[in-house]
């Protein structure tokens, strides 16, 4: 089995579009929560904040065929000491789970990390129990626990900028 990771460009968008809209549709399966979910939006938005260069997104490919994404963007915070990196997705297709592909694109993520100056990388997880096996993949790569939940206020924008 052949692991490829590579920078994802513009071009890009409509896989990993796919991909995420199959990382929302297990997350809401699990846990009773719903997401947008309109791949077509989904893919101009990707397109466009690549180019304009907001988001930065490792596509991991097992013999040519794309089975993961990390998708990051950059924000600073006072609390970490200067620039941070945020892991928004970071998905595996079930059936190349525990091959390797996770550990790639984190490694990627760690390299990007290093390269742009960042004092920490942050992500947040799905909900417990349901999602213990993220966690504990998580940790196993240096991420640890800082407390709190993700919460969300929507600012109703008719289309996300």
């Amino acid at each position: 089995m052949t692991i490829q990771i590579r920078m994802a460009s513009p071009d890009d968008a409509p896989v990993i579009a796919a991909l995420v809209m199959d990382l929302t549709a297990e997350i809401s399966q699990r846990c009773d929560v719903s997401f947008q979910r309109d791949a077509e939006l989904t893919s101009e938005l990707c397109a466009r904040w690549i180019r304009e260069r907001f988001y930065i997104v490792l596509i991991a490919y097992v013999n040519d065929k794309p089975v993961g994404i990390a998708t990051l963007a950059e924000s600073y915070a006072l609390y970490a000491g200067g620039k941070i990196g945020i892991l928004q997705e970071c998905y595996v297709a079930p059936e190349q789970r525990s091959q390797g592909v996770g550990q790639r694109l984190i490694e990627g993520a760690a390299a990007l990390a290093s390269e742009r100056g960042w004092a920490a990388m942050e992500l947040c997880t799905p909900p417990l129990p349901q999602f213990q096996r993220a966690i504990d993949f998580y940790q196993q790569y240096g991420f640890n626990p800082v407390g709190g939940r993700k919460m969300r206020r929507q600012c109703g924008a008719k289309k996300p900028a």
